[in-house]
């Protein structure tokens, strides 16, 4: 985008969380996407391509997401409102999260002589 408007989106991000730790959240990935659309998508993938690692319990979650629960997700986000999306494998938790966002544009600075 080349005009200096702050422009909507949304900030997805992927943590994982050892449930027998007292140690927080590790985020593993983020992404900023431009459209409802690319922000579910994205969970979609990520959920797509965990599913055949987790046992079946998380498999079935991730699956009731992707077949279930996502139209809602995208309904929420058209909404301005954020998602979260947590499967739970043995003793790890994966949260996928979806933030609503500003993002705001950089200032363009020219060299001086």
């Amino acid at each position: 985008m080349t005009d200096n408007q702050p422009r909507r989106g949304y900030w997805c991000e992927c943590w994982t969380q050892d449930l027998n730790e007292n140690a927080g959240p590790t985020l593993h990935a983020s992404f900023d996407a431009h459209s409802a659309a690319q922000a579910d998508r994205w969970v979609a993938i990520a959920l797509r391509t965990i599913s055949p690692a987790l046992d079946p319990n998380a498999s079935d979650e991730a699956w009731a997401w992707l077949y279930d629960d996502r139209i809602r997700t995208r309904r929420a986000l058209l909404r301005a409102e954020p998602c979260t999306v947590t499967i739970t494998q043995a003793d790890t938790r994966i949260t996928l999260t979806i933030r609503p966002v500003v993002y705001l544009p950089l200032t363009q600075h020219a060299a001086t002589p």
